[in-house]
Order: C-alpha cells, then sequence, then structure tokens
C-alpha cells in the first residue's frame, strides 16, 4: 500500500523515463490520450496526466530534462486553460476485488463482502482454501468462468460460477493465518459436524431470547393517517427503494403489540434519518412521546432544525436537550416532557439522565449506537421490553450486528444511493503542506468548504495558522471543538451551515451526521490515530451533492516508525472500501482487525475460527430451523 505523493513543481529536473515508471508504480496506466483519472501518456517531452481528485488533466512540459509548464487542459479539446506552480500526484487504484457472495440465496453475510485475490476462503464442502483469482475452464465443450482455490499442497479446486454461493470469504475476526485443508480428506466433515453440534448451545439461548420478545406486550400503533401521507410529501427528494422497503418494515413493527426491537443500517447520506422522523411522526399521531438520542450535541441541533422545518405545518412540539441549551431552558423542556406537552424531544446523553422522564414515552430513536458507552446502553436495555426501538447505525457494533445476521434482532438495510450520489475519492496519503494547499484550493475554487479535521483542542489555533499562510487573502477559517462555550460553538456551526465560512477547523465533533451538501473535501490529520468506523463516518461528512468529493487521510512522513499493524490494516480498509455503500465492509473488516473480543465467549469463538464466520452463521440458522422444526419454541405472533 503507497502512502507517499509525486511532486512536480517548474523549472523541476525530470527524467521521464524514472517519472513514467514511478506513475505505473502508484497504478497509473499509459494510454494514447488520456481520457479518465488514472491515465498517462507520453508525446516527446510532454507527458499528460489525469492525477487522482484532479477534475481535469495537466500537461507537463519539458525542455532538456526540466519542466517548463504544468498546466491544466481540456481532453476533448487538447486546449490548454491554466497554469499550475506545483502539483502532487497521489496513488490511483483500481478495485480487483469480486463479490463473493452475489448468488448466495442461503454479512447470512448476502452480498457486502469482496474477495481479493490471496484472501482466504472457505468452501462448505472442502473447507478452507487460498482464493487465486478466476480462470476460463473448458467445460462441456464451452469454456466457462471459474473460481481457482489453491489448498494444502498446492492443490486446486475449480469452482465453476454457478456454483459460488458454497464459497465465502474466511472470517474469523483473528489474526493467525488459518489452516489449509487437503481437498477429499475427511478431516473437513469432521470439524464442520463438531462444530455443528456445538452451536447447538448458543441456537437454544438465541431462540429462548427470541421467545422473550414475542411474549413481551408493548404498544400497537394505528394505521397511518391522512396526516401521515401529507407529512411524507413534505420529503423534498425522491425515495430510493430500500427507503421505502425500511419504511414499510418500521410500521410493520409499529403496529404489532410485538415491542419493536429493529437496527435500521445504511451507509452514511443514504436517508436512515427520513425513516426515522416518519416513524416519529406515526408516534406523535397516536399521542406517544418520542426520544432521539444523538451522540453530540452538533447533531442534535441539525435534527432539531430540520425536524422543526418539516414539521412546520403541524401542531407537533419538537424540543432539543443538549447542553446547547441553558440551564433554564433544560429545566423547562424535562418538567414539559414529564407533563406530556413535548411530543418529540432530540437530545445526547442528557436525554438519559436521572431527572428526565416522560408522560407517554412511545418510541426510542438511537442514532450511531456505537457512540454510546455501556451506561447509556443499559439505560436503552430497560426500555426495551415495553418500548419501540429503532437503531440507526452506518457501522454497526459487532454484538448488534451479529444479533441481527441471526435473527434476534429485527434488521433493515438501506443499500440503494440516493440519486446523483456518487463515491468518495478516498486517498491516504503522508501529511504534505502543499497537498493540503491544493486540496483546500482546488474546492475553494469550486465555491465549495472544507472540513479540515485536527483532534486535538491544544494545537488547534496552531493548525488553522499554519493552513492560512498558505492560502489568498480573504479566506474566512474558523475553529471549532466540544470545549467552546455553547452559544459560541452553535454560532460558528450556523455559519459553516450558511456558507459563511469557507474552511472549518475542528475536532471529532463533527463525526456524526453532520449534513453540508457544500462541504466536499475533508483532510484528516493524524488519521492513523483513528478507529475503522470512525474514519468511515468522517468521510461520510462529504459527498453529500451530486459532485465529486474528496477524503484525504494523512498520516506523519515518517510513517513506517510510528503506524502500528492495526493502523495500516485501518488505512488500507478505509482505502479499498471506497464504493457507496462500503459501511458493511467496513463494519466486517473493523471485526477482523479488532477481533471478536466477548462477542460471543471463547468457546463460540473457537468455532467460528475453525469454519469462518459465514458458514458459522449458516451452521447457527440450520440448528435454529431444527430447533423450530422440531416444535421446541412455538413462535406467536401478534
Amino acid at each position: 500500500m503507497l502512502f507517499r505523493s509525486l511532486k512536480l513543481y517548474l523549472n523541476q529536473e525530470l527524467n521521464l523515463e524514472v517519472f513514467s515508471a514511478a506513475l505505473v508504480d502508484f497504478g497509473y496506466g499509459r494510454q494514447e490520450q488520456v481520457s479518465a483519472e488514472g491515465d498517462f501518456s507520453r508525446r516527446g517531452g510532454v507527458i499528460d496526466i489525469f492525477p487522482i481528485s484532479f477534475e481535469l488533466p495537466i500537461r507537463i512540459e519539458l525542455d532538456n530534462e526540466k519542466i517548463v509548464s504544468i498546466k491544466a487542459f481540456d481532453p476533448s479539446s487538447g486546449q490548454s486553460l491554466w497554469q499550475h506552480n506545483i502539483v502532487i500526484i497521489l496513488p490511483f487504484k483500481k478495485s480487483s476485488s469480486i463479490r463473493s457472495a452475489v448468488f448466495n440465496e442461503e454479512f447470512p453475510l448476502k452480498n457486502f463482502l469482496d474477495l481479493n485475490i490471496g484472501d482466504f476462503v472457505v468452501h462448505s464442502q472442502h473447507g478452507i482454501g487460498k482464493f487465486q483469482g478466476m480462470q476460463k475452464v473448458k467445460l462441456k465443450g464451452a469454456l466457462k468462468d471459474h473460481l481457482v482455490i489453491e489448498y494444502d499442497r498446492n492443490e486446486k479446486l475449480y469452482v465453476p460460477i454457478d456454483a459460488m454461493h458454497l464459497v465465502q470469504k474466511y472470517i474469523a475476526f483473528y489474526t493467525r493465518k488459518p489452516k489449509l485443508y487437503r481437498l477429499g480428506n475427511k478431516e473437513w466433515q469432521r470439524v464442520k459436524e463438531r462444530t455443528r453440534k456445538g452451536i447447538a448451545k448458543l441456537a437454544w439461548e438465541l431462540l429462548s431470547l427470541q421467545a422473550i420478545r414475542l411474549a413481551s406486550t408493548g404498544f400497537k400503533f394505528s394505521v397511518d393517517t391522512e396526516w401521515q401521507a401529507d407529512f411524507e410529501k413534505t420529503f423534498p427528494y425522491l425515495e430510493t427503494p430500500d427507503q421505502i422497503k425500511a419504511t414499510w418494515e418500521v410500521k410493520f413493527d409499529m403496529e404489532s403489540l410485538k415491542p419493536m426491537d429493529r437496527l435500521l443500517c445504511g451507509d452514511v447520506g443514504y436517508g436512515k434519518t427520513e425513516v426515522a422522523m416518519r416513524a416519529a411522526f406515526k408516534a406523535v399521531m397516536d399521542n406517544k412521546q418520542v426520544a432521539y438520542l444523538v451522540p453530540t450535541t452538533i447533531l442534535a441541533e441539525q435534527h432539531y432544525k430540520n425536524f422543526t422545518a418539516r414539521l412546520a405545518n403541524f401542531p407537533v412540539n419538537v424540543q432539543m436537550l443538549s447542553r446547547f441549551r441553558t440551564k433554564i431552558q433544560q429545566n423547562e423542556i424535562v418538567k414539559n416532557l414529564h407533563q406530556g406537552s413535548v411530543d418529540i424531544v432530540i437530545g445526547t446523553h442528557r436525554l438519559l439522565s436521572p431527572d428526565v422522564s416522560f408522560k407517554d414515552l412511545g418510541l426510542v430513536i438511537v442514532d450511531e449506537e456505537q457512540r454510546f458507552g455501556v451506561k447509556a446502553k443499559e439505560q436503552l436495555k430497560k426500555l426495551k421490553n415495553t418500548i419501540d426501538l429503532l437503531v440507526l447505525t452506518a457501522t454497526p457494533i459487532p454484538r448488534t450486528l451479529y444479533m441481527s445476521l441471526m435473527g434476534a434482532k429485527d434488521f433493515s438495510v438501506i443499500n440503494t444511493p440516493p440519486q446523483n450520489r456518487l463515491p468518495i475519492k478516498t486517498v491516504v496519503v503522508e501529511y504534505d503542506a502543499d497537498l493540503v494547499t491544493q486540496a483546500i484550493k482546488r474546492e475553494l475554487a469550486r465555491q465549495g468548504q472544507v472540513f479540515f479535521l485536527h483532534n486535538r483542542i491544544l494545537d488547534l489555533e496552531k493548525i488553522k495558522d499554519k493552513i492560512t499562510r498558505n492560502l489568498p487573502a480573504g479566506v474566512r477559517i474558523s475553529i471549532a471543538h466540544g470545549q467552546m462555550p455553547a452559544k459560541l460553538l452553535e454560532q460558528i456551526m450556523s455559519d459553516f451551515i450558511s456558507g459563511e465560512i469557507d474552511i472549518l477547523v475542528s475536532t471529532m465533533i463533527i463525526e456524526s451526521g453532520i449534513d453540508i451538501p457544500n462541504a466536499n473535501t475533508i483532510i484528516v490529520n493524524n488519521a492513523q490515530m483513528f478507529g475503522l468506523s470512525d474514519l468511515h463516518q468522517l468521510r461520510g461528512r462529504v459527498g453529500r451533492f451530486n459532485r465529486a468529493a474528496y477524503a484525504y487521510f494523512m498520516i506523519p512522513n515518517n510513517h513506517s516508525a510510528v503506524l502500528e499493524i492495526d493502523a495500516k490494516k485501518r488505512l488500507q480498509a478505509i482505502q479499498e472500501y471506497s464504493d457507496l455503500g462500503a459501511g458493511f465492509n467496513i463494519a466486517m473488516e473493523d471485526l477482523e482487525i479488532r477481533g471478536a473480543g466477548n462477542l460471543l465467549g471463547q468457546e463460540q469463538h473457537g468455532f467460528i475460527t475453525a469454519v469462518g464466520f459465514d458458514l458459522y452463521c449458516r451452521l447457527l440458522k440450520e440448528a435454529i430451523a431444527n430447533f423450530k422444526k422440531a416444535g421446541v419454541f412455538d413462535e406467536t405472533h401478534n
């Protein structure tokens, strides 16, 4: 994985042969002429390159190996447009992976995982091997694509595409390489059978948990009112098919006597909030109160403004409970919640304080569950058995993901990106002041805005000054962090949202849910310090509009000395999984890097290591089905 960059500037001495080889090393392909990112071409002393993160290609002209001109140009006409004094070329990477479960009718993992050459895989009949790519094999006189899997002693298995559902990526949440099996050996069947028997205990526990949920009685919400339809028409965008499906599933749960416990998983910016809004409105139509729990004050403020705007024509009282409210205001909101005059309250951990009580709470919505600590989750558990619970996440925490895959928690997925959404161009690179300046200037040139994230309050002012020095006069730049006075922070965020600030230098306070369509470049300093789901959330702050967005994850120049193995894996994963809808890949990769921990206990952890997570899930689902078939657990649907 390359974390370097190539810097070109006027009057620089440049050996074209060496430079062309460096471009190939960086993933660029030589063409007759450039037309797309990742192309370069050479004609005598002229080299054209279309670098990643550039909206137009550049033409470099040399005279006796000295750069005399660097200009952007129009690839359709070849016309030179404007001069650059310096440009920085970043590595270009095309995805070489294939979907590992597209045809799989039987994270359970469906089609969320990619296979790359060299990955360990599990064939359900032959065991663990190593994926070696695709190869055409003659079968009945015709050439057909096959997956090639290498087993112990270099034995090869050729799996036709129509049997691809039998193969899954091997995931065990364990850093040690798995053992390869021999083809035709009975050992794999013995391991699989031992695992099948060991799984029965967990299947029993999960079914018991499910039975308790099914036996619990909650509030049965009414069918949609006319006002519900009127409210939903105020959504300014076209709903995606997955949004419509998820909304239906949530409403179905609410209209059941069984208390809802549903995970709604969708990538950042995929419209989970709209589904939650519709559920909240439905609850209020039955005179129930709604608590909407979010991890940050800024997100609470943004949701509050969105709810208020959407509900302007309806008699619904929405309030926000966070440190953006004075003590007197907070006390008044708490009193009104208790008396029932507040219908929807949006807030941070403050909502879980002992003094907060509701007259008639009907629905709790939790945004980004993984951001809340153990205490908060324990508080939420107490509500589960009687009150409807909807959890929204882009990267589900291990236990939640697992329980959803197993059917112990209901599961909705929004996989469809909004109309015109583009993948975020993601680059991991060594810190370079010139690259920072280049990225910011390019965003400002198209009247956009920039996030610069540095997660140390002590250094923010210094970072701001450093950035400002390299930019033209008049660029508006401000600082935001969680220890600011509430009113000042609120004002700064309001100014940024309204476009009165060009660059926001901030801490992690902007991580969750900030939706600013005009901000389409984010630069994260010391990216090696962040968790994988954090990096994915931060990347999701941009790309909320129909224009190309850029995420630069910057690491120290001497990264080989400071990067731990896990940090390298996280940075490789965030660059690898940059396609639309990568949240599930990120969640699974995060599990693999961090390990399963106490997800299932030591015994079950051993079974996952033996057969891989996907086959483990299939065997568990099989055990659950067998118990149900035997009539051990009779499901009664309300």
